[in-house]
């Protein structure tokens, strides 16, 4: 068979398209078969929650991540968690030691003022690369497309290199109802607004992600990621699934 047209897809190391995935514990061996087959799809590998803190050995998961061309960070939980016990300066010496470039800012459990997590990127930018979190996991506290829009910008031009779209592992948070459905509406305001090149969707179910390749084109940034889903994922990315089977016939608006 000859080479199929196909939708046009980043390929590492890119800028954007990128999968980040969602690491809640694999144990390591495990791992290096994923890696082994599909490390070319993934880009960042979030050590789940607090994981990072706990997991056995896991300087030598990190090492293993990178060996991949991985990029591996913590969840943003184990940096509130940090946060509100006042201890952020012994967080970064603890990344620095187990040789960790990324770090996620957010506010996803604890109420942390923009202003102050302003501060926290502008002070850590020289020494990390930032990513920022917009959002709660508490469904009781909704911001309007305004405030999402808001945060964002200033985390962008605070020096940020992307910024995360609260979802949940569960998909039902953030930018999605509780029932899981995305809030459209608002995910077409922030990405017409917004470079969305430096936007990572969290996005943790297919059918969540065909919402979003359907929506923005093959090279939305993805995270959340389940690491078992991730050869589906690029399928998809690549219209090889009956949802996204006719990309490489459409333009995309909303991709800047």
């Amino acid at each position: 068979m000859g080479s199929l047209i196909l939708p046009y897809r980043t390929r590492k190391n890119r800028e954007y398209g990128l999968t980040s995935v969602a690491d809640f514990g694999m144990p390591s061996g495990v791992l290096k078969n994923v890696l082994d087959d599909y490390a070319a799809f993934i880009d960042f590998a979030k050590l789940g929650v607090g994981t990072g803190y706990i997991t056995p050995n896991v300087k030598e998961k990190i090492n293993l991540y990178k060996q991949y061309n991985v990029e591996p960070y913590c969840g943003g939980t184990l940096f509130e968690k940090a946060y509100i016990q006042s201890k952020v300066d012994e967080y970064l010496f603890f990344l620095k030691n187990l040789d960790i470039h990324w770090v996620e800012i957010s506010t996803g459990v604890i109420k942390i003022p923009i202003e102050e997590r302003i501060l926290i990127v502008e002070k850590i930018k020289q020494d990390f690369n930032v990513i920022g979190e917009v959002g709660s996991k508490d469904v009781s506290i909704e911001m309007n497309a305004n405030e999402w829009e808001l945060e964002m910008k200033e985390l962008i031009n605070a020096g940020c290199q992307y910024v995360i779209a609260e979802g949940r592992d569960s998909g039902t948070a953030g930018i999605y109802n509780t029932d899981g459905e995305v809030k459209q509406e608002l995910i077409e305001t922030m990405s017409t607004n917004i470079n969305n090149n430096k936007i990572i969707f969290e996005a943790p179910t297919p059918k969540s992600q065909m919402f979003f390749i359907n929506l923005l084109g093959p090279n939305v940034n993805l995270g959340n990621v389940k690491l078992h889903d991730v050869l589906l994922l690029e399928a998809q990315r690549c219209g090889l699934r009956a949802e996204t089977f006719f990309l490489e016939e459409r333009k995309w608006t909303l991709q800047l």
